[in-house]
């Protein structure tokens, strides 16, 4: 059974946490420009479809997906990116926290499908574990779940995007947002090798693309995402049973 937090009431909720599943998966995702051969709407697809596998095999509930992130580097050249200023995204995560916390949530695993919201996600753990005392949290980049899934999405470029891996996931767990027709023109190298600075996606990348779609196959697709998870999965279940090392308060003075 798939706990889907939407799906239930607040005593099923209550519920749950009394039986000491006290955690909670929130997918964090994207709406933003793909290159000229994935929706827009990848980043969000992705996280929302795997945490809801993860949330099946691991029977942690499973909250609805933020389809919204910081994509402020991908610029007004494209359109169809629409993107939150990384405070207010800081914002909504440490409310939708506090709220957890109030249901009996102690466990929040905060699953990022887009690169730069790492930096507000993790300014949101920090205010949330700061205001509560108890309530662990874990921040995992989907891209970054384990060695191979690491090493897997950085195959074609080190600052990639909509790339060999992506586009490959895409034509494995949903191709209807795939145009297949635009793939073997899509490649664009990754012009940020050496670079100092961190630069907008306007000024690395001609068509909103880093990396090589055109070397993407769905069997590779299958395998990376079986990988996603399986890894995850792993990671969930580890920290439903994780205490912290030691037992002192945020609020303790030495």
């Amino acid at each position: 059974m798939i706990n889907e937090w939407h799906q239930l009431t607040w005593e099923e909720i209550g519920a749950l946490v009394a039986r000491g599943v006290d955690g909670a998966i929130l997918p964090v995702g994207a709406t933003e420009q793909h290159g000229p051969h994935l929706g827009c709407g990848m980043d969000s697809e992705i996280a929302g479809r795997l945490c809801r596998d993860v949330a099946e095999r691991t029977g942690v509930p499973l909250l609805p997906v933020l389809p919204y992130g910081c994509s402020l580097g991908h610029s007004q050249r494209w359109p169809g990116t629409v993107a939150l200023q990384p405070k207010t995204l800081i914002d909504v995560v440490t409310d939708i926290g506090d709220w957890l916390y109030a249901s009996g949530i102690r466990r929040l695993f905060l699953v990022n499908g887009h690169v730069t919201n790492a930096a507000p996600l993790r300014c949101a753990l920090e205010l949330l574990r700061a205001g509560h005392d108890d309530l662990m949290i874990a921040l995992i980049d989907s891209a970054a779940i384990s060695d191979r899934v690491r090493e897997k999405h950085f195959a074609d470029a080190d600052d990639w995007h909509a790339n060999a891996a992506e586009t490959a996931l895409m034509q494995a767990i949903a191709p209807a947002m795939v145009r297949e027709e635009k793939i073997a023109v899509a490649d664009d190298p990754d012009r940020t090798i050496d670079s100092v600075f961190a630069h907008p996606v306007n000024r690395t990348s001609r068509n909103g693309v880093t990396g090589y779609p055109s070397r993407a196959t769905r069997a590779d697709g299958e395998e990376l995402y079986r990988w996603m998870v399986q890894d995850l999965s792993a990671l969930v279940e580890k920290g439903m049973n994780e205490q912290p090392p030691l037992d002192y308060s945020y609020f303790d003075k030495a």
